[in-house]
């Protein structure tokens, strides 16, 4: 018996849990025929959190054909990965976690040609955490303004479908794979393949996490900012999913639909402003915006 007839032995068995390597897969054959839109995923490594301070060292991009009637990837898969010197050394807490070296990128530079013609290409950009990823390419390359983003790990409900945790290697092995983390390529080897997953939902023919995104992209998102909250509220707002803005001075949440956002609103009055009559912000956000360091449409609701 070879390892493959082993595994798929022990996978059959209720007792155990096979993962296999993540091998990626750089042509998905054909597809129905029907429409498709190109999807790019993409993911940086860099010296630190900043992107006003920081630089990239590392960029990775896939670039592939989508069907939109199955939600799932077709034809060769476009591949771009390159260093990039930061004219500093590389902080050891980052060669650590990414194995990069400044000896690594010692005098390489992004091919912004090839990057360029990948990203105009692409009808949607796709990355796990891409509130700190689009910062910095941003900053690096204007190209990458101009197009629609969705981000990966917060465009879909990872507790809805029982999973307890959104990194993107816990997904990877809840769905049955390992690969040897922490780099920018294999990292969108293992998301592309993850979103490829069918998603659980009320559908009859439940989407994949490729079609949940770009169903997303179609609509802007609202973000709300709860100013003057009382402090003593910050542990309900934090549970609820609200994040806090240090420069700012706001917890801020995002919300997909005005039914959402009455929803919330209600739960702000009541919960944490307690019944007051109180104004809180609004920021509207597409999917040309969203995730930027730019801002979209502002303006506020009085409660």
């Amino acid at each position: 018996m070879n390892f493959e007839e082993m595994a798929s032995q022990l996978a059959a068995h209720p007792d155990y849990k096979v993962k296999r390597r993540l091998v990626p897969i750089l042509n998905f054959g054909t597809g129905t025929g029907g429409p498709s839109k190109r999807i790019l995923v993409l993911d940086t490594e860099t010296t630190g959190l900043d992107w006003r301070a920081e630089k990239i060292i590392e960029l990775a991009m896939l670039a592939v054909d989508i069907d939109l009637q199955t939600g799932l990837p077709i034809g060769k898969v476009e591949v771009y990965e390159g260093f990039e010197d930061p004219g500093r050394p590389i902080p050891p807490e980052i060669t650590k976690l990414t194995g990069i070296t400044s000896q690594d990128v010692k005098g390489h530079q992004l091919d912004e040609a090839t990057i360029k013609d990948m990203v105009e290409r692409a009808d949607l950009i796709v990355a796990h955490n891409a509130g700190f990823d689009r910062p910095f390419v941003e900053n690096r390359l204007e190209v990458f303004e101009h197009k629609a983003w969705a981000c990966s790990f917060a465009g879909i409900d990872w507790k809805a479908q029982g999973l307890g945790s959104a990194k993107l290697e816990f997904l990877c092995s809840e769905l049955g794979w390992f690969y040897d983390a922490h780099r920018a390529q294999v990292d969108c080897h293992a998301l592309l393949r993850v979103l490829s997953s069918p998603l659980k939902g009320a559908e009859e023919k439940p989407l994949t996490g490729l079609q949940q995104l770009f169903k997303s992209a179609e609509n802007a998102r609202t973000i709300v900012k709860a100013f003057g909250s009382p402090f003593e509220t910050k542990d309900k707002l934090k549970a609820r999913g609200y994040r806090w803005d240090a420069e700012a001075r706001v917890w801020s949440t995002a919300v997909k639909s005005a039914e959402a956002l009455d929803a919330e609103s209600a739960w702000l009055k009541a919960q944490v402003y307690g019944g007051r009559s109180v104004r809180i912000g609004m920021e509207i956000q597409d999917a040309l915006v969203q995730f930027s360091s730019r801002s979209g449409k502002s303006s506020d609701r009085v409660l």
